[in-house]
C-alpha cells in the first residue's frame, strides 16, 4: 500500500467525519491521492465523466426514481393501500400485514427503500397510529423492516448499481430477486403475526366481498408494473434501461390521463424533486468511479484475492465472511457506497472460487438493504423519525425482531443458492 493511499484514505475519513457528505469525501481522497502520487488532477474529472456518459445502465436510475415519484403524487398509492386492506386486513395485526403486502408491491414501482418508506410507508403509519391498535414504535419499525424489500423485488436500483460494477446480466439479477423479496415478506409477516398474538393487536374490520372486484380494478396499474417491465426486458423487446423510460411513461399516463391526479405544477415538482435524487445518486457514482480507478491502481482487488487463495478458503466460508462484514459497514455506510465502492474489490475473488454472481448479488443487495435498519446509523430510521417525528430509541426499541429475522432469511438464501437462482434458471439462465 503507498503513502499516497494512505494519506488518500486518510483524508477522505478525516473530511467524512466532518460531516462532508460521502461523495464529496470521495472526490477529496481522490484529489490527495493524485497530487501526493505526482498524477495529473485532470485525471479524476475525466474518470467521472467518462464513466457516468458510457454507461446506458446507468439511465435507468433517474428512469425509477421519476416512475417512483410519479406513482406516489398520481393517487395511485392510495388505491394500492385500499386494495391491501381488503386482502389482508381482516387478520390479526392487519395494519401490520398491510405493511408488509403493500410494500411488496410497491417495490415494483419504486427499486428504492427510502422513496417506499416516505412514501406510502408514511400513510400506513399514519393509519397505524391513528386506528389506536399498535405502539408509534411498533408501527415505525415494521415499516423500515418491510421497506427493506423494495430493492428486491425488480425494479431495483441497488442491482442496477451492482451491475455496474460485476457486469453481471441485469435482467437475471431482477429475476433473482423476485423470490427473496417475497420471502422477507414471508418472514416479516409471520414475525408480525407471532408479535400481534403476544400484544393483542386487532383487526382491520372485513372489506365486503361486493367492493374486492373494484377496489381490484383500481390498484391494478401498481400491480402490473413488475410485470411489464420483467415482460418487456425478457421478450426481448426492450433494453432494461429502455423498460425504466416505459415504467416512467407508463405511470405518467395513468395518474394524469386515467386517474386526472396531477397537473402541470404538481409534474414540474416532480421532475424538479427527481433530478435532485437522480443528481445525487449519480454523484455518488461519479465519486465511486474515480475512486474505483485508485483501487485498481493499488492492485488492491488481486491483492484481496491472492490472500483469500492462500488462505484455501471455501466458496461458503467467503459468503459468510462477506455478509458479516457488509452487515457491519451497513451500520455505518450508506447502500450505495458499499455496491459501488467496496463490493467491487470482491468480484474478482468470487470468480477466482466459482461463486455465482447473480447469487453473491442478490446477497449483497439484501444485506445492504439489512444495514438500513440496523442501529444505530440505519438511514432508513432516519427517514422515518424525519418524516413522522416518531423517535428514535421508540423505533430502535421495536426494530430488533425484524432485524433478526431478516438475517435469517438473509443466512438460509446464502445457504441454499437455489432460491435466488431457481427463477433466473427457468428462465434460461446458464450459471
Amino acid at each position: 500500500m503507498s503513502s499516497a493511499l494512505i494519506l488518500g484514505m486518510l483524508a477522505l475519513f478525516i473530511v467524512a467525519a466532518i460531516g462532508l457528505p460521502v461523495a464529496y469525501s470521495i472526490i477529496v481522497g481522490v484529489l490527495v491521492y493524485l497530487s501526493t502520487g505526482g498524477q495529473d488532477l485532470a485525471i479524476a474529472g475525466e474518470m467521472m465523466v467518462q464513466r457516468l456518459f458510457d454507461g446506458f445502465l446507468l439511465l435507468a436510475v433517474p428512469l425509477f426514481i421519476v416512475s417512483a415519484n410519479i406513482m406516489n403524487a398520481g393517487a395511485i398509492s392510495d388505491r394500492l393501500l385500499k386494495f391491501c386492506i381488503a386482502l389482508v386486513g381482516r387478520f390479526r395485526g392487519g395494519m401490520g400485514h398491510v405493511n408488509v403486502v403493500a410494500s411488496l408491491i410497491f417495490s415494483g414501482m419504486s427499486g428504492s427503500a427510502v422513496a417506499d418508506a416516505a412514501g406510502v410507508g408514511k400513510l400506513i403509519i399514519d393509519m397505524m397510529v391513528k386506528s389506536g391498535k399498535y405502539t408509534r414504535g411498533y408501527a415505525a419499525a415494521i415499516t423500515a423492516a418491510t421497506a427493506t424489500i423494495g430493492p428486491i423485488i425488480p425494479p431495483s436500483i441497488p442491482m442496477v448499481m451492482y451491475a455496474l460494477v460485476s457486469n453481471a446480466s441485469i435482467g437475471y439479477l431482477f429475476l433473482a430477486g423476485v423470490v427473496p423479496g417475497l420471502m422477507m415478506g414471508a418472514v416479516l409477516m409471520a414475525m408480525n403475526t407471532f408479535i400481534s398474538h403476544r400484544r393483542d393487536f386487532g383487526k382491520e374490520d372485513p372489506v365486503p366481498m361486493r367492493k374486492l372486484p373494484g377496489i381490484t380494478i383500481q390498484a391494478t396499474p401498481a400491480l402490473l408494473m413488475p410485470v411489464i417491465l420483467l415482460t418487456a426486458i425478457y421478450s426481448g423487446v426492450t433494453t432494461p434501461t429502455e423498460a425504466a423510460a416505459i415504467a416512467a411513461f407508463y405511470a405518467l399516463i395513468f395518474s394524469i390521463v386515467i386517474y386526472r391526479a396531477m397537473n402541470v405544477a404538481t409534474l414540474y415538482q416532480i421532475f424538479v424533486e427527481s433530478a435532485r435524487s437522480a443528481a445525487s445518486v449519480g454523484l455518488v457514482i461519479g465519486a465511486s468511479m474515480i475512486l474505483t480507478y485508485v483501487v485498481i491502481q493499488e492492485n488492491i482487488p488481486q491483492m484481496i484475492s491472492e490472500l483469500f487463495e492462500g488462505s484455501a478458503i471455501s466458496p461458503l466460508a467467503f459468503l459468510l465472511l462477506v455478509n458479516v462484514m457488509v452487515l457491519l459497514l451497513g451500520c455505518i455506510l450508506d447502500a450505495t457506497v458499499i455496491i459501488l465502492v467496496i463490493i467491487p474489490l470482491f468480484i474478482p475473488t468470487c470468480n477466482a472460487l466459482g461463486i455465482d454472481l447473480i447469487h453473491f448479488g442478490v446477497l449483497i443487495v439484501v444485506n445492504s438493504m439489512i444495514g438500513l435498519i440496523t442501529p444505530p446509523y440505519g438511514m432508513l430510521l432516519f427517514v422515518i423519525n424525519a418524516v413522522t417525528g416518531i423517535q428514535l430509541k421508540e423505533i430502535i426499541r421495536e426494530v430488533w425482531p425484524f432485524l433478526g429475522i431478516l438475517v435469517a432469511a438473509l443466512l438460509v438464501m446464502t445457504l441454499v443458492p437455489e432460491i435466488v437462482l431457481w427463477l433466473p434458471r427457468y428462465f434460461g439462465y446458464q450459471g
